[in-house]
């Protein structure tokens, strides 16, 4: 009789024992899995240097986005500036927006073409007409 509960208590005091390091690795595990599942995706631009069809530069992708800033000479680069600017300058005015030229994403991505600094001078004239007018 007395082995009897002897071996019961020495059961209840190894489960004791036992069960906080069950519980430590069911539960490491689960954060181990959970650190395990996070996926990052990282986009690049695509390189495709055989296309079909003639004059392809492995460049046209990334340019093409900014073609719009790419000018014949100076003065058209000013005057689309200009231009750009100051409907930019209207619709800041009428939304009630602070006073703030490089704040638009013409101004900023004026800089990938040719004739950049020119765009933007006219850019800021323009866009300080539309937001006074």
């Amino acid at each position: 009789m007395k082995g009897k509960y002897l071996r019961k208590l020495g059961a209840l005091v190894l489960t004791l024992l036992v069960l906080p390091g069950v519980v430590a690795l069911v539960s490491s595990t689960t954060v181990e899995a959970q650190r395990r599942a996070r996926v990052i995706i990282v986009r690049r631009p695509i390189y495709r240097p055989f296309r079909w069809g003639w004059g392809y530069s492995p460049y046209f992708d990334y340019y093409s986005r900014y073609s719009q800033y790419v000018f014949d000479n100076s003065d058209k680069a000013y005057s689309e500036g200009y231009k750009d600017g100051q409907k930019t300058g209207r619709g800041d005015a009428k939304n009630d927006r602070t006073y703030n030229p490089e704040r638009s994403h013409y101004y900023q991505e004026a800089g990938f073409g040719n004739f950049g600094e020119v765009y933007r001078s006219g850019f800021v004239r323009g866009y300080e007409d539309g937001f006074r007018s």
